[in-house]
């Protein structure tokens, strides 16, 4: 049995990039439709930003808008995603507090869960690295093989 499992552990460990992708993959694709709406209606993103009382609205809705744009491409091509990370928690943080918070946990209902997820997912993607399959990883075994 303990074999069985030893050789099980080893044939998932082969496997261990996958998650890494997956979750990188899953955020952009996440990301891309919030950004593609803010950046095709960035007049109404402002306003309506405005009308949920947060400060400069404009600017925020720039700020949100760069972000979550710039995430979903650098997340896509597992290219700076440690650092693009931090932002878009941010962004995860300021939609929940401001939109979500209010209407629960539920997603069904416009709840925290999906943000709540996209932040677990990125502080694992902090914290572990976009894995071998990446820009990151290309260019680190570049960078590390002088």
């Amino acid at each position: 049995m303990i074999s069985l499992y030893l050789k099980f552990r080893q044939a998932v460990s082969n496997l261990s990039d996958l998650p890494p992708l997956f979750f990188r993959l899953i955020l952009s694709y996440g990301f891309y439709e919030p950004a593609m709406k803010k950046l095709n209606n960035f007049e109404a993103i402002a306003q309506w930003f405005g009308s949920l009382g947060m400060p400069f609205p404009t600017v925020n809705a720039f700020m949100a808008t760069a972000t979550e744009t710039s995430g979903f491409i650098l997340l896509f091509l597992g290219l700076g995603t440690r650092i693009i990370s931090i932002p878009l928690i941010v962004v995860m943080i300021v939609a929940i507090v401001t939109v979500h918070l209010p209407n629960g946990f539920s997603a069904g209902n416009n709840g925290y869960e999906i943000p709540l997820y996209y932040m677990l997912m990125l502080i694992s993607l902090i914290i572990t690295g976009p894995g071998r399959i990446s820009l990151d990883a290309i260019i680190e075994k570049k960078y590390s093989d002088r």
